[in-house]
């Protein structure tokens, strides 16, 4: 079966780079809203181009900072304005450009939400892990949702979702988007490549803490001086680091941490046979987890802590001495161990 060869005119491609060097530009000169809205009132005087392009240069000279690096970035998008239509492809990255961070923040909150959800679970838990490993994506994935749901609306002169003060700049903003998509321009596209680049800058790439910091905040959280907690190589078997390793009331701990066990638990086990260490601890989300691999880790007298709601819905794991739930991670149960 033969693939149709793709094509993009040369004049497609063209109109699209304009577009999205004027998007990115624009966002690299960071304009305030009054500078935004002042060169749009410029626009809608209706002039010649040549008027309208000498208002707008000459409003830059004389109220944004000369040499300063914002106007250099204007003038340079300036250059690029050489015709009529290119003019109004300029306004409406404009316009784009001035919901940019509306949208951002939508795009943001259900990620602050999620994240707001975390206060009241149990770090350990395996609700509270999906929520931090789905985090850094979530305003990526709702802005891009957002964006191709915005200009789906803009395409079908739809105003319903803004409120009324809005509805005529938005209206003016459908009609120019329909005008320059009849030449070419993809506003959906152009712009989600803009605004995830904003996306990325504006997020924190690990939203979530890792699974090993959770762990800390709880040993802390029970008593646990955190200046005596250290990560370290067992000294009688080099090869197993223990996550965290403290003493209590004379005894010495070593905790291994792993969200998924897979195999890595036999060399707990050999560490275990080895180790003149006290007490020996697995803690695991638990959903790799067999009865098999739990009664091998028994054998070997390490105790084991796994995720609440997986500790709840297997019987075997509650009947098994030495097995708990993450919520039992206290420190009147370290000190029975």
């Amino acid at each position: 079966m033969k693939i149709r060869k793709l094509e993009i005119s040369d004049k497609k491609f063209d109109i699209n780079l304009k577009f999205y060097f004027f998007l990115k530009y624009l966002v690299k000169a960071n304009l305030t809203d009054n500078q935004s809205t002042s060169i749009l009132k410029i626009y809608t005087l209706k002039s010649s181009f040549d008027i309208t392009i000498s208002q707008i240069i000459e409003y830059i000279d004389e109220n944004i900072k000369k040499g300063s690096k914002k106007q250099k970035l204007l003038f340079e998008i300036l250059d690029e304005v050489d015709c009529e239509f290119s003019l109004k492809l300029f306004i409406f990255s404009l316009k784009l450009f001035m919901i940019k961070d509306l949208l951002l923040q939508e795009a943001k909150l259900k990620n602050i939400l999620d994240i707001s959800k975390l206060e009241n679970l149990d770090p350990l838990s395996l609700e509270y892990d999906k929520i931090t490993l789905y985090s850094p994506y979530a305003t990526r994935v709702n802005g891009a949702l957002l964006s191709l749901i915005f200009f789906d609306k803009l395409a079908k002169k739809e105003t319903n979702f803004i409120s009324q003060d809005a509805e005529d700049y938005i209206k003016s903003l459908s009609k120019l988007a329909q005008e320059l998509v009849n030449k070419g321009v993809e506003p959906n596209q152009i712009f989600m490549l803009m605004f995830s680049e904003s996306i990325n800058q504006s997020i924190i790439s690990d939203s979530g803490s890792n699974y090993e910091d959770r762990i800390f905040a709880v040993l802390t959280s029970i008593g646990i001086d955190e200046s005596s907690i250290k990560k370290i190589h067992d000294k009688d078997d080099s090869s197993t680091e223990f996550d965290f390793f403290f003493e209590l009331d004379g005894k010495s701990y070593g905790i291994g941490a792993k969200k998924t066990l897979r195999e890595r638990y036999k060399q707990f086990i050999k560490t275990a046979q080895m180790s003149q260490i006290d007490v020996m601890i697995e803690i695991t989300l638990g959903v790799d987890l067999t009865k098999e691999k739990v009664l091998a880790i028994r054998n070997h007298n390490i105790f084991l802590f796994v995720s609440d709601e997986v500790y709840r819905v297997n019987n075997y794991l509650q009947e098994i001495k030495g097995v708990y739930s993450s919520k039992d991670l206290e420190l009147s149960t370290l000190k029975k161990l």
